[in-house]
């Protein structure tokens, strides 16, 4: 299925997970914030949330600077 991550069209299997798709762009969990379609997903709920065909995913990392 095809989703939308960050604004690029990505290729996904069937029953991906919002996990999988943050796996696709960083190896980090900690400081990630993810939205599905608008809606912001808890770090708790990444594994068990399904993406669907033509979601829209955004996928934010804090970055530190001064």
């Amino acid at each position: 299925m095809k989703v939308t991550i960050n604004g690029g069209d990505v290729e996904m299997p069937d029953g991906a997970t919002v996990g999988e798709a943050v796996r696709r762009l960083t190896p980090l969990t900690s400081g990630v914030a993810v939205a599905v379609n608008g809606e912001v997903v808890s770090r708790g709920g990444w594994e068990t949330t399904a993406l669907s065909e033509s979601d829209l995913v955004e996928v934010l990392t804090a970055v530190q600077g001064g």
